[in-house]
């Protein structure tokens, strides 16, 4: 039996692991220092991270002392961890899919996933993070837009002719999302019944030239998805936008939201 599509998908960063260690931006420095204040990330701290990648937010907490088990589901990205986490005794990577992975209960402080918690089981995610933390240990989540809207993005309506040629599900009538638009994504904890959910938000301008945009967008699942010919010719014809009508280099909006809560009061 075929896989369904979201789980091709999610499973599809496997493939392109060095580029995305090369492309995927590290997290801001704030929302890492109120990740770690809000959760009591610190030395000796146990902590769980579910779908780490290549490790953009999985190095910072290595660094802040936290004795850290990184579950990553790809091989060939586990592989770029470990190497990038090889001058911390106290870190350990295992290839494991988190919705089958077996941890003993309340076996740790803080549980974090960081752009990854979308890829789960929607029905069983909460309930087993909170199963693994121990009582008062809490769970943080990150969730991130690409590109939001925080004016008139003249490269975002260029860009979407590239999108119309090469994309055979593009929708036209497709825009921009803002940043007051995107929907509160710690109402998931508040449902689950954890304590003193905490939201934070930040908006990170970065700058890209036309090389460094089209690597970052070879990372997204969509992109990766495409057939050999179309993801060339997307790339290709976005990286000549870039180049011909921009000078060379964009900036882009991204938006990260952050959410801390105590383990809940039941599980």
């Amino acid at each position: 039996m075929a896989e369904a599509p979201d789980r091709l998908r999610r499973d599809s960063f496997d493939s392109v692991a060095e580029v995305y260690e090369r492309a995927r931006p590290r997290y801001p420095e704030q929302l890492v220092d109120d990740l770690t204040s809000l959760a009591g990330i610190g030395e000796g701290t146990r902590v769980l991270e579910i779908g780490p990648g290549t490790g953009q937010l999985s190095v910072p907490l290595a660094e802040r002392g936290a004795f850290l088990v990184a579950v990553e589901r790809g091989p060939n990205l586990a592989n770029v961890l470990r190497r990038r986490l090889s001058r911390f005794d106290h870190a350990a990577v295992v290839v494991a899919d988190f919705d089958r992975w077996d941890a003993p209960p309340a076996s740790f402080d803080v549980v974090v996933a960081a752009t990854a918690f979308h890829w789960l089981d929607p029905s069983t995610r909460v309930l087993k993070a909170a199963k693994i933390l121990r009582p008062g240990g809490s769970l943080a989540i990150v969730q991130t837009r690409w590109g939001v809207a925080t004016c008139d993005d003249p490269f975002f309506a260029a860009s979407q002719a590239c999108y119309s040629r090469w994309y055979p599900n593009h929708d036209p009538t497709y825009r921009q999302i803002r940043p007051e638009d995107v929907p509160d994504p710690c109402v998931e904890l508040s449902i689950a019944e954890f304590a003193h959910v905490v939201h934070r938000r930040y908006l990170c301008d970065r700058e890209y030239s036309a090389t460094a945009y089209c690597e970052l967008l070879s990372t997204f699942s969509d992109v990766i998805s495409l057939e050999d010919e179309r993801r060339a010719g997307f790339l290709a014809c976005m990286s000549r936008l870039i180049d011909s009508r921009f000078g060379g280099r964009i900036v882009r909006h991204d938006l990260h939201d952050l959410c801390v809560a105590r383990a809940p009061r039941r599980v």
